[in-house]
């Protein structure tokens, strides 16, 4: 780079010397020659450009271009979806709620405990977990690990109260129906094991 009628800037000069096809001490010297003002900044780019390692492409040993190979497949994934694209319960407008508690024969307050996390899975008949499943349009696999997950419920990231709302321990299936005012013979009904 050469001086001509305006004055280059710092970073001007910069960077055309970190462009510089060499960076050895031919070309920092003839840099400081030619813009002394920029001593100090051209010597520390110079130390920075030299620090730049460059391997052969035969360099690696095999376990290495493994790991890279590896993580090159994890980072070339799709990005996680969000919870609500994962949860089917967590996109469920109101009507929607009232639909599938209609669906399946219990109040809302039912779905909105699964909704919430506070339902032991392992208390909950395969047939009930079934039938809720069709009711929301997903897998009987996804259902259970999304009502096994911790709860982490919407309302408990947003609160005025002093204290913040915690989520209540996870109650079994039966508990939840007799708290709803579910029927004796309607709790029977949904607490068989029907396949």
């Amino acid at each position: 780079m050469t001086q001509g009628n305006t004055k280059p800037t710092l970073e001007e000069v910069l960077d055309a010397y970190a462009v510089e096809a060499i960076h050895d001490r031919a070309t920092l010297e003839s840099y400081l020659r030619d813009f002394p003002q920029f001593a100090e900044e051209l010597v520390d780019l110079s130390r920075e450009v030299s620090r730049v390692v460059e391997y052969d492409e035969g360099s690696l040993s095999a376990t290495e271009e493994a790991l890279i190979e590896k993580a090159w497949q994890n980072h070339a994934q799709p990005v996680a979806r969000s919870a609500d694209e994962i949860d089917p319960l967590a996109k469920l407008s109101v009507p929607q709620l009232r639909e599938v508690a209609h669906q399946l024969g219990v109040p809302r307050q039912v779905i909105t405990a699964f909704r919430e996390r506070r339902v032991k899975l392992e208390s909950v008949p395969k047939s009930f977990l079934a039938a809720f499943a069709r009711a929301l349009s997903c897998t009987v696999d996804l259902l259970s690990s999304v009502i096994s997950e911790t709860s982490g419920s919407d309302f408990s990231r947003s609160y005025k109260a002093e204290i913040k709302p915690t989520a209540g321990e996870a109650i079994s299936f039966e508990k939840l129906l007799i708290d709803a005012g579910v029927s004796e013979a309607k709790r029977t009904e949904l607490l068989a094991e029907n396949k």
